[in-house]
């Protein structure tokens, strides 16, 4: 049966666990190397991964093109500006010619009805570069550098602070599968898609919602944020003043725990849901999580295809 991964949930928690512990491995025995050598296995020689972008990205196409080096395969870009998807051929069709041509796909787009769709029509893999929805890879990333700076996951206090967006979502998935606390910071009529919340708490993780920021961040090891208006949103000045008052700067940091470390999927906007002091601080972690997305995403496509 072809594995996709569109959510974290896809995998589960013992597989997300194993994708994080390879990741680990992987990221220290290549220590010193040249960046595009391949690791000494190239466990995915001869593999070729489409990657489909009908939204901007920096850290995606980076890192899922260097994933693939590092493992030892290949890329193609697609924008869907140069190709028949963007001119009307059906996501169906363009599934079943793509699986004729690569071994996996991974797409970033906005409607998160349109990958699901890719992925039922798909014969090999199919994974999500980011939806409205969710953002599942990212948090991969965030998870292994969570792990990385000391923390267990079961029992962790995270914090995020700002409204319920597709970051947002996955962590919250992350929480029920991994067992740890998301405390959300937000204004009235941003809250994350409660679907999500139920479900975690289900699972039994603690999903807290709360309007005050600092009760958001009281005590967490990890406090997060996002850009405050994401690509197409609407509604951007009344999103930016209900935002405000969630603006992590070095006082709001300081209500967290003593070892918290500050996360953030980048691109940031500086001096709007984040400040100078904060992001460039000796706590920000937004570097490691970025470059952190190459070695999860290197686990995620070992996963799909069944080495993991």
């Amino acid at each position: 049966m072809t594995r996709h991964f569109i959510s974290l949930a896809d995998a589960g928690g013992p597989a997300v666990a194993a994708m994080i512990d390879d990741a680990l491995g992987r990221k220290a025995a290549r220590a010193g190397w040249p960046k595009g050598r391949p690791d000494a296995d190239a466990p995915l020689a001869g593999r070729v991964l489409a990657m489909i972008f009908e939204k901007s990205s920096t850290r995606t196409r980076v890192s899922f093109d260097m994933a693939m080096r590092q493992l030892g395969g290949s890329a193609i870009v697609m924008e869907a500006g140069s190709m028949q998807l963007g001119r009307g051929e059906t996501v169906a069709d363009t599934a079943r010619v793509l699986s004729r041509m690569v071994d996996a796909i991974m797409i970033r787009t906005d409607d998160h009805a349109k990958i699901e769709e890719l992925a039922h029509h798909a014969g090999v893999p199919v994974i999500n570069g980011l939806t409205d929805l969710s953002h599942p890879c990212q948090i991969m990333a965030d998870l292994l550098t969570i792990i990385e700076r000391g923390h267990a996951l079961p029992g962790l206090q995270l914090a995020w602070l700002g409204d319920g967006n597709n970051v947002l979502h996955s962590l919250i998935e992350a929480a029920g599968l991994m067992q740890f606390t998301v405390r959300v910071g937000g204004p009235a009529g941003y809250e994350p898609d409660m679907a999500f919340v139920e479900r975690a708490r289900a699972a039994g993780g603690e999903v807290i919602l709360t309007r005050n920021p600092r009760e958001a961040v009281a005590g967490a090891q990890v406090v997060v944020t996002d850009c405050w208006v994401s690509m197409g949103q609407a509604g951007g000045d009344a999103r930016v003043a209900a935002m405000r008052p969630y603006q992590v700067d070095a006082a709001l940091m300081a209500g967290a725990a003593q070892d918290a470390i500050f996360m953030h999927c980048l691109p940031a906007h500086r001096g709007e849901e984040v400040t100078d002091a904060v992001i460039d601080s000796d706590r920000s972690v937004v570097w490691d999580e970025a470059e952190n997305r190459i070695h999860a995403q290197k686990s995620v496509l070992r996963w799909v295809f069944g080495q993991l």
